[in-house]
């Protein structure tokens, strides 16, 4: 989450937070944590009165604690209005940023509600990633203006069902907020949100063909190395790669292709 000055001291702060509601909870109890706060999110969202009230540095604490518990209280999770409490006694440089921490917040709940399974939670993301992007009949479904918000997660219902974990499905359908610029940029923010939960980075890399499990682990020890951190991979096999590979993590870009050298050596014939 991109936020600076007061903000970033407040989201840190409210992770904290978080982290102390759903540490034991199990699953079920962090999945009804996330589902409230983003719940008032996109109650923030819509109330532009409601969220300058709460972000105001003049107003008192007590009273933004006050209200929070007067429109919140008894219709969210105990563990969500403990957190929606601490978020209005914090500073924000932005009114916007506090219902964008709560969304943040409910992503993190999601994720902790994976468990052990936060691999496979990542793994999921990617690839239901990969499979809007790569078919534009369900990329236009899932953007359609036309469509409610209920058939679309209906379509992704019918989609996940029984192949994915709870998380997966409910991030999914917190896609379709438009709250990011597109269902595949929110699922690849989702993926970076479950790696750095667990202090790891996320790269794509890109390959001519499959490798093997030993070539995967060689290589995600190499680049744990280099970064410090445990790296999830993303492996795309593309042929346009022809042969080498290909590493995208953050701003970089390691690129050992073929292709690549191919295109070095012309642009060095042509000048």
């Amino acid at each position: 989450m991109d936020v600076r000055g007061a903000s970033a001291d407040a989201v840190a702060s409210l992770t904290s937070e978080l982290e102390t509601v759903v540490s034991g909870s199990g699953a079920s109890a962090a999945a009804e944590v996330a589902d409230s706060l983003f719940s008032a999110s996109q109650t923030l969202r819509g109330e532009a009165a409601l969220r300058r009230f709460l972000t105001d540095q003049s107003v008192p604490e007590e009273a933004k604690s006050g209200l929070v518990q007067q429109i919140f209280g008894g219709k969210v999770a105990a563990g969500a209005l403990q957190v929606l409490s601490a978020a209005a006694t914090r500073r924000w440089t932005h009114a916007g940023d506090l219902a964008d921490a709560l969304e943040h917040l409910s992503e993190l709940a999601l994720v902790r509600s994976a468990g052990t399974e936060a691999k496979r939670l990542a793994d999921e993301l990617f690839e239901l990633g990969q499979v809007v992007q790569q078919n534009p009949e369900l990329r236009d479904a899932l953007s359609d203006p036309s469509r409610s918000a209920d058939d679309k997660a209906a379509l992704l219902d019918s989609l996940l069902d029984g192949k994915a974990l709870p998380a997966t499905v409910a991030l999914a359908k917190q896609s379709l907020a438009g709250t990011y610029r597109t269902v595949s940029v929110a699922l690849g923010e989702y993926e970076k949100v479950a790696a750095a939960a667990h202090n790891e980075g996320v790269a794509t890399v890109r390959v001519a063909k499959q490798l093997s499990e030993a070539e995967t682990s060689r290589l995600a020890a190499a680049l744990e190395r280099h970064y410090g951190r445990p790296v999830h991979l993303n492996v795309l096999v593309d042929p346009s790669v022809i042969g080498g590979i290909k590493v995208e993590i953050g701003d970089d870009v390691i690129d050992g292709t073929v292709a690549s050298r191919l295109d070095d050596a012309r642009r060095a014939l042509a000048g």
